[in-house]
């Protein structure tokens, strides 16, 4: 259990070092997904605060979604995030997986914002 958690620190701080290495100030949107929910958020590191986020525990979510660990709840989920950030002024954002793989819900989640216009 210790290496499984020790691993993923690992891939987690590689995919951070490269991210802050081609942000270029961008704000960067950051998904954690369990085996129930997906949540993403979009943090500025500069001033380390966060601009906008969404989940599928949202009210609105729960009702309408059948489960938050569905492909198309997170696509859902990323559409959201992507209108919020839109309307907060941002529109370019790094992509942060985390320590997650990008396929499946992650990359859902990505794509759902790259369809409602924020480029990640």
């Amino acid at each position: 259990m210790a290496k499984s958690i020790e691993a993923a620190a690992r891939r987690k701080a590689r995919v951070r070092r490269a991210i802050k290495a081609r942000a270029y100030g961008k704000p960067r949107l950051s998904v954690h997904r369990t085996s129930m929910q997906i949540y993403c958020q979009i943090i500025d590191d500069a001033e380390g605060r966060t601009i906008a986020s969404a989940s599928s525990l949202e009210k609105a979510n729960r009702e309408s979604l059948k489960s938050g660990a569905t492909v198309e709840a997170a696509q859902t989920i990323g559409k959201q995030i992507a209108e919020r950030a839109i309307a907060a002024g941002i529109r370019e954002v790094v992509f942060d997986r985390g320590s997650y793989m990008y396929h499946g819900r992650v990359k859902a989640l990505a794509e759902g914002a790259r369809e409602a216009g924020l480029k990640v």
